[in-house]
């Protein structure tokens, strides 16, 4: 409940987005508000205004400016940009988010408003806290920070200071989907300069002005953010997003045991897909066990994704060096092998022994040749090589595998690995199809197959509900793993052309679903405390788009 002392008056109440409402202010509000005269003499509801800011959006003439609209709707009036998204959620969140986004985040410059979040500078670690105080929440008001350092966004790379547009639309997503009190939130830019020329050459570019800066002091920079947010924010969640490979897997090594971290990249993407991948299983009768998965594609997300596969496979009764050997990488230098000079520590445990593949290929062992000779049941595309999974690398997998499981995974649209009519046409309809980014079902020999997105709202929203709802110390496998069977348990297996994933449309139940199991999971894992009634709970802490009730003298 607000009071009338905390709030602004006049002009100031209608240039706040935290209390703004516009002609939703009654009379008495009005009055008591210093708003006479203000505005209109109509009072309309949250639901009329919301069917105008409707008709607003869509009168305009691409998706770029739709992005553009809601942000601006969001910066006069925050109550009504949220009301709006929960009423077409399956419409905006591409808009909102992946793919749109992207667009976004190369003109966040030249658009830049109204300054949202907290922006953090390696050049002066020693003012993260202060910076911190400034934003005005304290130690019981954060639930929830998404931090980005932008350096690997969206298939389109390192776009610094740019990147955070990612924080805030991430959280956007969160309150969307599922139901995160936004006035609980933090959007968090990590600002260790970019590597981009054209951002460093453009005369309105917001970020710092300097390469990115690695090594020792990167490290610091980071370790000092975790510390200070941890102390300063103990109940809350920090979520990290789109690091560079490099960066991503040993951050969160570094701090899953000490903190309550988050890497969608790597533990949100996996666990997305794993869900696919069960459901998969589910429709073709087949185990964990018994699937031979290549990835194509071996960065931040490929090898996440490939723990995860690999986690369920041990489940299923294999050895941890079973189930690795089940898995092969191919990145751009071709399948990785053991004595290759350039791998990463993370793609290490994964490379094959040279002796192993030494009869396959004098050279470059490339996808073709790995999915003939491996016979892949799950075929997946990080790769963000568009078209990389050709006719006849479908066929060749069609040929060997009754109901092959195939992914094409990398966004925006123009850099996926195989469009899924043409991963229909080229198994005969027996693929098994979950993508990155949304398409429209396909046709084919009399079957309307739906295509299942595999997008990470799917899943990281439920798993930052049910985390913070239980107050759990840490995000454990355990959890993530709950995720991934909530998910795959929503899916019509039984339904002839089914989608491996369930429908958008009903994602803040599936977000309350996946949550529920979160935070019993947490409590069988030993990281939070029983709670009395967890399905209760999880609803009573979902947050909705309405105008809160004023308390006026």
């Amino acid at each position: 409940m607000t009071t009338s002392t905390m709030l602004p008056r006049g002009r100031e109440v209608l240039r706040d987005p935290r209390y703004n409402r516009g002609t939703a202010f009654t009379a008495e509000q009005r009055a008591a508000l210093g708003l006479d005269g203000l505005l209109p003499a109509a009072v309309l509801s949250l639901d009329q205004q919301a069917a105008r800011a409707y008709e607003q959006y869509g009168r305009q003439p691409d998706d770029l400016a739709k992005n553009t609209y809601l942000a601006a709707l969001r910066d006069r009036n925050e109550i009504l940009y949220y009301k709006l998204i929960e009423q077409h959620l399956e419409e905006m969140l591409p808009v909102v988010y992946d793919p749109v986004i992207a667009q976004a985040i190369e003109h966040f410059s030249h658009e830049f408003r109204r300054p949202d979040g907290v922006y953090l500078s390696i050049d002066d670690i020693d003012g993260i806290e202060r910076a911190f105080g400034n934003y005005g929440l304290g130690a019981d008001d954060v639930d929830l920070l998404v931090a980005t350092d932008a350096e690997e966004i969206l298939g389109i790379g390192d776009w610094g200071a740019n990147g955070m547009d990612i924080s805030i639309g991430k959280l956007a997503v969160y309150t969307a989907a599922a139901g995160i009190d936004p006035d609980r939130v933090i959007p968090v830019m990590l600002d260790v300069g970019t590597d981009r020329e054209s951002l460093l050459n453009d005369p309105v570019y917001v970020g710092r002005r300097h390469s990115r800066t690695r090594g020792p002091q990167y490290d610091a920079f980071i370790d000092a953010y975790v510390e200070c947010a941890s102390r300063l924010f103990p109940k809350a969640l920090l979520h990290f997003e789109d690091f560079g490979p490099s960066n991503a897997r040993r951050i969160l090594e570094r701090w899953r045991d000490k903190a309550c971290v988050f890497n969608d990249d790597m533990q949100g993407t996996g666990a997305v897909t794993r869900a696919a991948a069960l459901a998969g299983m589910r429709i073709s009768g087949t185990r964990a066990s018994e699937q031979r998965v290549v990835v194509f594609g071996a960065g931040t997300a490929g090898v996440g994704i490939a723990d995860q596969l690999r986690t369920i496979m041990v489940r299923d009764g294999l050895s941890e060096d079973e189930a690795m050997r089940r898995v092969w990488l191919v990145d751009k230098q071709g399948l990785l092998v053991d004595d290759m000079t350039d791998l990463r520590d993370y793609q290490k445990p994964y490379a094959r022994p040279r002796s192993q593949v030494s009869g396959w290929d004098t050279g470059k062992i490339d996808l073709a040749t790995v999915v003939d000779r491996v016979r892949p049941t799950i075929l997946v595309g990080t790769s963000t090589v568009g078209g990389a999974f050709t006719e006849p690398i479908l066929r060749t997998m069609a040929k060997y595998v009754e109901r092959p499981m195939i992914f094409p995974l990398s966004n925006p649209t123009e850099r996926i690995e195989a469009r899924p009519a043409d991963v229909i046409r080229w198994t005969d309809g027996r693929g098994l199809v979950a993508t990155g980014t949304p398409w429209e079902p396909v046709d084919f020999k009399g079957t309307t197959f739906r295509i299942g997105q595999a997008n990470n709202f799917l899943v990281y929203p439920g798993i930052g509900l049910g985390t913070i709802v239980s107050g759990a110390a840490h995000v454990t496998d355990g959890m993530l793993l709950a995720a991934s069977e909530a998910i795959a348990g929503l899916v019509e297996a039984g339904k002839p052309g089914a989608g491996l994933l369930p429908n958008v449309t009903n994602l803040r139940e599936m977000s309350a679903t996946v949550a529920v199991a979160v935070a019993e999971q947490a409590v069988k894992d030993g990281v939070a405390k029983p709670l009395a009634d967890p399905v209760q709970a999880v609803q009573d802490a979902m947050w909705h788009a309405a105008y809160r009730a004023l308390e006026l003298s």
